[in-house]
């Protein structure tokens, strides 16, 4: 069975972080292992408080994992400090990793910023060059390529900037504010779109993570960029699809849509 770990922060609603993507690749037919950033008290009407692991323990979280079951594919979500970040470009090196997605939560879609001007340049030079592919929304590739996006030829030039300037594979959401599920991937094996469906859906916490981790599990599957892209974005679909409506807020999506067995079915 192919493996995958998430190193990402805790989200006690259980509609991101690290329990998305864990239901995520789950779901996808991988092996899910899980490093923590940090532990955060939230639910689907927003994030009250934030935990984070020292830099020491979460490389030793690491450590226990590539020691024993080395993983076929990383996905990384959001890291909020510069030592934090610094480990896990340590580590991801010294061990030699495959496969790594990286999620650089920076810019929520409203446009708030999540992480500061020094944990933003430390992403930039020590994370993002390790990566094999990153999933940035719009405002994130704003940030990366210091260019505003409006349409989607901007979309496209911001991408290959992002793509030349970190040499990484660049999957940019279009999301609501150019488009509501088409994304550009710029990678060195050309470029593509991908058109989504629109999905009438409110309830939509969660659905980075949960891209990001169905790339992964693809990846770690032996499916190649575009892919693994394709068919994270088919999940990401029926996810939202299943109309699952929990919560007082934007709600979580439906990560076992798919699965359907004895041990699945109500009384």
């Amino acid at each position: 069975m192919k493996t995958a770990l998430t190193i990402a922060g805790s989200d006690s609603s259980g509609g991101a972080g690290i329990q998305a993507d864990i239901k995520t690749m789950t779901a996808n037919g991988v092996y899910a292992m899980s490093v923590v950033t940090a532990l955060t008290a939230q639910n689907t009407t927003g994030v009250s408080g934030i935990m984070e692991v020292v830099p020491a323990f979460l490389g030793e979280q690491m450590d226990r994992v590539f020691e024993d079951i080395f993983p076929d594919a990383v996905k990384i979500g959001m890291v909020s400090s510069s030592d934090l970040i610094r480990m896990i470009a340590f580590k991801l090196s010294m061990y030699d990793a495959r496969n790594i997605v990286l999620d650089p939560v920076m810019v929520a879609t409203s446009g708030a910023r999540l992480i500061n001007g020094d944990a933003v340049r430390c992403l930039e030079q020590e994370l993002i060059p390790l990566a094999d592919v990153i999933t940035p929304n719009i405002p994130e590739a704003e940030v990366l390529s210091g260019m505003e996006i409006k349409s989607e030829k901007e979309m496209e030039a911001a991408a290959r900037f992002i793509h030349d300037k970190y040499h990484c594979a660049v999957l940019l959401k279009g999301g609501h504010k150019i488009n509501d599920a088409d994304d550009f991937l710029c990678s060195d094996q050309g470029e593509r779109w991908f058109r989504g469906r629109r999905i009438d859906n409110p309830n939509t916490h969660g659905t980075g993570c949960t891209l990001s981790s169905a790339i992964a599990s693809n990846l770690a599957k032996g499916f190649d960029m575009e892919e693994s892209v394709e068919r994270a974005k088919k999940y990401i679909s029926g996810a939202l699809e299943a109309m699952l409506d929990l919560g007082k807020g934007s709600g979580p999506m439906n990560h076992a849509f798919a699965i359907r067995n004895e041990f699945t079915e109500e009384k």
